[in-house]
């Protein structure tokens, strides 16, 4: 039965990470076909459908860490993946006046060459047991360009949108109400922003420990 599950495991997760690379491949393609056709103004409207599903296909990652299906720490997929569903969600589909910005293209290209590089190196893993040492390599150094440049996109979109936040009090509660409670949207963004201050050189560095680590299992294999 072990022997079962383990198959049935690997089969799971084989699945999912083509799938979600192809969802990505496809953002890739489309970014770089509108960029190329018609400049930047015109990227999100391209990929806005694969990179709600591509991201949002994410989610289940947490979900695979909480069952034990991988052995990713819940601390470091968490923030990750929820700072990525905020931007996706949160600011690009709730405020369209970002859209036509450079930095939507700097974000795209940035998110699509990461994932479309993890998910095919995980993806190779799960159905054939191995991935060559070139994909090792770029799993574990692209992003100490990509990283800088996605992020930096990101708060770069969060700041552009919080006046847009203000101006509309899009997802706000204003007193007087039932529940006798005040929220404001344009604050919980500001928030998010703060923690990228210490978050996201803690998340780097974090890549780097797992970087040394893998390259060094690599080269003693």
């Amino acid at each position: 039965m072990a022997g079962v599950g383990s198959a049935v495991r690997r089969l799971y997760l084989s699945v999912y990470n083509w799938v979600v690379f192809f969802g990505w491949a496809q953002v890739l393609y489309y970014a770089i076909l509108t960029l190329l056709q018609s400049g930047h103004e015109g990227v999100y409207d391209a990929v806005e459908r694969p990179l709600q599903f591509a991201q949002t296909a994410a989610v289940m990652e947490i979900l695979h860490g909480l069952v034990g299906l991988v052995r990713s720490p819940i601390s470091a997929t968490l923030p990750q993946i929820g700072s990525r569903l905020f931007l996706t969600w949160g600011i690009l589909w709730s405020f369209p006046e970002t859209h036509s910005n450079v930095l939507v293209t700097s974000l795209v290209i940035s998110w699509s060459i990461t994932e479309i590089i993890r998910y095919s190196f995980f993806g190779m893993k799960e159905t054939l047991g191995f991935a060559p040492s070139w994909l090792l390599w770029l799993r574990y150094s692209t992003f100490m360009v990509l990283y800088p440049t996605g992020i930096s996109s990101e708060v770069g979109l969060i700041y552009l949108a919080l006046p847009y936040m203000k101006a509309s009090e899009k997802y706000c509660l204003r007193m007087p109400n039932k529940w006798n409670f005040s929220y404001d949207y344009m604050y919980t963004s500001i928030l998010a922003l703060a923690i990228y201050i210490p978050g996201s050189p803690h998340m780097f560095g974090y890549m780097l420990s797992q970087r040394k680590k893998a390259l060094s299992k690599a080269k003693t294999a």
